[in-house]
């Protein structure tokens, strides 16, 4: 006699039987939502454990705000600590199981404030935004104009100045040839010194920011 096959859903790989007791921890764990689809209930618990996931990236100071302003239990935090330290693929897997099951206990709240901060994270803040315009400014007058070269050495002292120098002449010789091969419609082509003069301002203006720690 066949044996009946019992009904039921996996679960980031687990099998779930309908009406077992995880079933409805499960369901008591997502707010009673006993209506809630086994497709719906998976794709939710893969999106917190994603959550969980990409908390292991998040930068200390949105970690330290989030901590602050929002329960995050120390079994949570010492979890993901756990995590950070764990380089064998299966037992990094089972941690970061562990790690969705801590994030199912989080409010609402909280899960909008942990999905904020790495959206945050992911976009250019606004100063570094102004950063970046500064140094697309700084490098087109510096390489255009001999006269920017004195002004940015007067905010920027600790500047290697032969260096500059060699970098403003090679980036006015590359836009020289460049110049001589364009055809009508190309988009224009930059050289390396072009692209090291910015990122060499670039750095010197995030210097000059006590409170940034934005990588340059």
């Amino acid at each position: 006699m066949s044996r009946k096959t019992t009904k039921g859903y996996f679960v980031r790989g687990h099998f779930v039987a309908v009406g077992s007791e995880l079933d409805q921890e499960l369901k008591r764990e997502l707010k009673g939502s006993v209506d809630m689809s086994k497709t719906d209930l998976k794709k939710h618990m893969d999106h917190l454990q994603s959550l969980g996931e990409a908390l292991l990236t998040l930068r200390s100071d949105l970690m330290a705000r989030l901590r602050e302003q929002h329960e995050l239990s120390e079994k949570l935090i010492d979890a993901l600590a756990e995590a950070r330290r764990i380089t064998n693929f299966e037992g990094r897997r089972r941690q970061m199981q562990y790690i969705g099951k801590l994030m199912r206990a989080l409010d609402e709240d909280t899960i909008a404030a942990i999905e904020a901060a790495l959206e945050e994270q992911r976009k250019p803040s606004a100063q570094e935004t102004l950063r970046l315009h500064q140094a697309e400014q700084w490098r087109d007058r510096l390489i255009a104009d001999d006269g920017a070269l004195t002004d940015w050495l007067a905010q920027a002292p600790g500047t290697d100045v032969q260096h500059l120098r060699a970098l403003i002449r090679q980036a006015r010789k590359d836009a020289q040839a460049t110049a001589a091969q364009e055809r009508p419609g190309e988009a224009v082509r930059h050289g390396k010194a072009y692209r090291e003069i910015f990122q060499l301002v670039r750095a010197a203006l995030a210097s000059e920011d006590p409170d940034d720690d934005t990588p340059a």
